[in-house]
């Protein structure tokens, strides 16, 4: 047994070209461990950089459709396709959003996720209610808060009418981290709110 190991290191040592099945294994070793390693450098590179190739998405204005799709003084249902998407997105690529039309020129483009939670609310116009099934958030038509868990009321996407042609500034859906404000309401006095004597 032993001759067998002298006799290959020997033939290793006496000529370099000569392939041995150690050199060999290591070779396929080293091959393995960077297709390995490449692997899982690949998904971490591409999310590192991710936002700087796409960074020009989140500041896409998405046609909703032409004015007259949303008739003075109702609330509808509206999708646009999402600029930030991947090939693998497929029908989650489409996002709702509510449109009310409340004059000749005036909209308010709601999320249409819940402000609690995330679920999505529905428009109830028998009761000029938007309501949310999961934890029973409810939200007046201008999309203020009316009862239930959510501190706030439903998070708006910035619009504007170019040619006929209603768009909203779309790519990442409306919240606190990007749309911190606080909005004060036309009955509610800037001392208090009304309840207090302040």
């Amino acid at each position: 047994m032993t001759d067998i190991v002298k006799e290959e290191q020997k033939i290793t040592k006496d000529n370099p070209r000569e392939v041995s099945r150690r050199w060999l294994l290591l070779k396929i070793g080293a091959f393995f461990n960077v297709v390995v390693g490449v692997a899982i450098a690949v998904p971490v590179v591409r999310y590192l950089f991710g936002a700087v190739r796409r960074d020009g998405a989140y500041d896409s204005w998405i046609s909703l459709g032409p004015v007259n799709a949303f008739p003075l003084g109702e609330t509808r249902l509206a999708t646009y396709e999402n600029p930030y998407r991947d090939p693998w997105d497929g029908a989650t690529d489409n996002t709702a959003c509510w449109v009310r039309h409340i004059s000749a020129s005036t909209f308010q483009v709601f999320a249409i996720n819940c402000a609690h939670l995330g679920c999505p609310v529905r428009w109830f116009p028998q009761s000029g209610l938007f309501m949310c099934p999961c934890h029973g958030g409810v939200y007046y038509s201008d999309g203020s808060r009316a009862s239930g868990p959510p501190e706030r009321g439903l998070f708006e996407y910035n619009y504007k009418v170019v040619n006929n042609d209603l768009r909203i500034k779309a790519g990442h859906t409306p919240t606190l981290s990007n749309q911190a404000g606080l909005r004060i309401l036309n009955n509610v006095s800037r001392k208090g709110c009304g309840s207090c004597a302040g």
